[in-house]
């Protein structure tokens, strides 16, 4: 069954006939080439120090395959940018979903994060000299980038935090601070930080002391400390940087849509991000389902002498998964629907759900998937550890669950409280009066 068949009934209205065309390449182009090149890249990548200064040879190659096959910068929605392949939120959510299933697949294609969100933000909030000096570059896929934003002294799940101080000197900014979990910084093909710090502490909206401003990689005062590790894996060449700024100084120029507009600029980067995170999630979801009916169906593997499936409660976690995979996906593309149909602000509620949603989801079919293959599974010799590590970042990446559960609380009650509480007492007093017309006895309330 091809990619654009499975496409759910309710989602297809939205998605158009060169859409569907371009699911079926990128699941041909994935399936048949990056998964089956995943091998390649690790041997070419090396071992020790090597790794974080090689570029696989086969990442380039499959790069070429996918500009000549149209797979190219797909996740700028059009109606919002002009940069991109001309797909919807909905639509590339589809083809995230299958990229998902490759860690190769994303990058092939230029659909890579960070640098995904960090060309949203110069393609919406970049002037044209910072267009044409870092996003050109980053469209064509020549450069990386990093998005600089959590920082190692304090809480980070509350953004008013951001403490790396971005002052003003002349016709300079100077940058003193530190940041860590810098996804991408690791490449030796990373040029540019996207970086949040603050501008004016003491202004008395919390809410406006923050700007971004773009700097270029290696610059003076810049110190590379380290790579972090996700549960043991390092993610080499790409990385997640340690790194500090001391007295770092970049033009005024290089500040993003003026100062303090930094939540303005994250919120906007980090709405379709989300999406983004959780549909390549549904896909790993889907590849660990795959390696699980692999391993119950394996006559090699049979447990008290009968194979895994045909135990109940193998075939009772296949039925769950397949359900809870298919609502999980349901809910996401809901979020991609709203953000076409107004914008990532629009669809605050419905991005915070998939958000929440997906990821715990995610684990938990993943979890089956190991328990499955036993030792096997939590080893180098499937993708099911990997996949594990990389999913459970998300419940604390782009914002841990806990602050979304609390917005979407204090959303949801402040919103309805009002209407439904006049909705019960009419209710109340309405089956109150019927009852006495009748000729009843009305009930006795709270």
């Amino acid at each position: 069954m091809s990619a654009s068949s499975r496409i759910p009934v309710i989602a297809q209205p939205f998605v158009s006939d060169r859409a569907k065309k371009t699911l079926d390449l990128i699941e041909e182009f994935v399936e048949k080439e990056c998964i089956p090149a995943e091998g390649v890249f690790s041997a070419q990548l090396g071992e020790g120090e090597k790794r974080w200064k090689t570029n696989p040879p086969v990442v380039e190659s499959l790069k070429e395959k996918a500009k000549k096959l149209g797979l190219w910068n797909l996740f700028l929605a059009k109606a919002h940018y002009s940069q991109g392949a001309g797909f919807t939120n909905l639509e590339y959510g589809l083809m995230a979903e299958i990229l998902g299933k490759s860690k190769l697949g994303p990058e092939a294609t230029n659909t890579a994060a960070p640098d995904t969100g960090n060309m949203e933000v110069l393609a919406k909030y970049g002037n044209d000299a910072q267009q044409r000096e870092w996003l050109t570059p980053l469209l064509e896929g020549k450069i990386r980038s990093a998005f600089l934003m959590t920082e190692p002294d304090i809480a980070s799940s509350d953004a008013t935090n951001i403490a790396l101080s971005i002052r003003r000197e002349g016709n300079e900014y100077v940058l003193n601070g530190s940041k860590w979990w810098a996804s991408g910084a690791g490449d030796p093909r990373c040029s540019i930080y996207i970086v949040m710090g603050k501008t004016d502490p003491t202004n008395s909206d919390p809410y406006k002391q923050q700007s971004v401003v773009l700097v270029p990689a290696g610059l003076p005062g810049i110190t590379v400390h380290r790579m972090m590790h996700v549960y043991g894996y390092d993610d080499a060449p790409h990385g997640h940087g340690h790194i500090s700024f001391k007295n770092v100084r970049v033009p005024v120029a290089n500040i993003v849509l003026g100062e303090g507009r930094g939540f303005e600029i994250i919120q906007g980067r980090l709405g379709p991000g989300r999406i983004h995170h959780c549909m390549r999630s549904i896909g790993a979801a889907e590849k660990a389902l795959e390696w699980l009916i692999a391993r119950i169906n394996d006559e090699n593997k049979k447990t008290f002498g009968q194979p895994l499936a045909s135990h109940g409660v193998i075939l009772e976690w296949i039925a769950k998964s397949r359900i809870e995979v298919d609502a999980a996906r349901l809910v996401v593309l809901n979020a991609a629907i709203k953000i076409d149909q107004g914008d990532a602000r629009a669809a605050l509620r419905e991005i915070a759900e998939a958000k929440v949603l997906v990821p715990q989801t995610v684990l938990t079919i993943i979890d089956r998937a190991v328990q499955a293959y036993g030792a096997a599974g939590v080893c180098q010799d499937t993708p099911l550890a990997y996949l594990w590590a990389g999913i459970r970042t998300l419940r604390i990446a782009d914002g841990p669950d806990e602050v979304h559960l609390q917005q979407l609380g204090r959303r949801e009650n402040k919103s309805r409280k009002d209407a439904v509480a006049a909705k019960l007492k009419f209710q109340i007093e309405e089956t109150d009066r019927l009852l006495t017309a009748a000729g009843f006895k009305a009930k006795a309330h709270l």
